[in-house]
């Protein structure tokens, strides 16, 4: 009995232990907004709106719905994840404005994938939040011909818009694997019951 009720404490204590020693990923739920609107808050509140949709659509991904594929010829959802991660390294070097480099997520395990990708995109939209010019935050590539810069406006319709639309793929493909996502989820008030 006695050792029962030791094997018992361990087993708690070292819940806690593990359940302390992974922080929390950011977007669980949507930040509250900023009390005044500006150029940097606008795009922060965007960022943090694909934070929350990514949160959810990729909540409790198992390796089936990672392998996923709706055809021979398409991304599986674990390839969809690694072009979102660089697509949230993206934002990230604009709310930096630094130079794109390419880095290989293929090495990052399902949960750490998703984790880089969550703090990349709090990590931007922390960043934005300061910004008053948005004319100083670009897309840059460095290359041998000098390299190449876009402006913010196209941070919005390039990387931002297009991990949102891949973020639904996800979405739909985890339901067609038999892994719906998480129907508490509400978009609207960017809280999950």
């Amino acid at each position: 009995m006695i050792f029962i009720k030791h094997a018992t404490f361990m087993v708690l204590c070292l819940s806690l232990f593990l359940a302390q020693a992974q922080p929390e990923l950011p977007y669980r739920q949507i930040p509250n907004y900023p009390m005044e609107y500006t150029l940097g808050s606008v795009a922060a509140r965007l960022i943090d709106g694909l934070g929350y949709r990514y949160y959810w659509a990729t909540e409790g991904l198992r390796p089936i719905d990672l392998a996923f594929k709706p055809q021979l010829e398409a991304r599986s959802s674990r390839e969809t994840l690694e072009h979102i991660y660089t697509l949230s390294l993206m934002i990230l070097n604009a709310a930096k404005n630094q130079v794109n480099e390419k880095r290989d997520a293929s090495q990052l395990d399902g949960e750490a994938l998703r984790a880089a990708t969550l703090n990349q995109l709090h990590q931007a939209s922390q960043l934005m939040l300061a910004v008053e010019d948005l004319g100083q935050h670009n897309i840059r590539y460095d290359g041998s011909d000098g390299g190449r810069s876009f402006p913010f406006w196209n941070v919005l319709n390039g990387p931002l818009e297009d991990a949102v639309y891949h973020t639904g793929q996800i979405v739909s493909f985890r339901r067609t694997s038999g892994n719906p996502m998480n129907p508490k989820v509400n978009v609207l008030m960017g809280k999950t019951e």
